[in-house]
C-alpha cells in the first residue's frame, strides 16, 4: 500500500446521482405560521385538559382531534391552510 492514502471508513453518499445539490430557492410552506401557532395552542390546551369539543363540549383527549381543532380555528381566521379533505 505504498503511496495510497486511506480516508475515513465511510464513503460520502448522496441520494441524487452525481452528488450535485438541487438548485432553487426555499421550499414553499404548506401551512402558514398562524396555523402552526393555532395547532400549538390547541395541543397545549389538550395536554392541560382544557380543550373541549365544539358541539358536545366534551374534553378532547385525541392528538389528531386537537390538531384538527387548531387547523379549523386557523381556517376561520383566514390563515394559510390546505383545503379540508371531504
Amino acid at each position: 500500500m505504498a503511496g495510497k492514502k486511506r480516508t475515513g471508513g465511510r464513503k460520502k453518499s448522496s441520494s441524487r446521482k452525481g452528488g450535485r445539490k438541487k438548485k432553487g430557492g426555499r421550499k414553499k410552506r404548506k401551512y402558514g405560521r398562524k396555523a402552526s401557532r393555532k395547532v400549538e395552542r390547541s395541543m397545549h390546551e389538550m395536554k392541560r385538559g382544557e380543550l373541549k369539543s365544539g358541539r358536545s363540549g366534551k374534553k378532547v383527549k385525541s392528538r389528531k382531534q386537537a390538531i384538527a381543532i387548531g387547523l379549523s380555528e386557523a381556517r376561520a381566521e383566514g390563515a394559510k391552510v390546505p383545503k379540508k379533505k371531504s
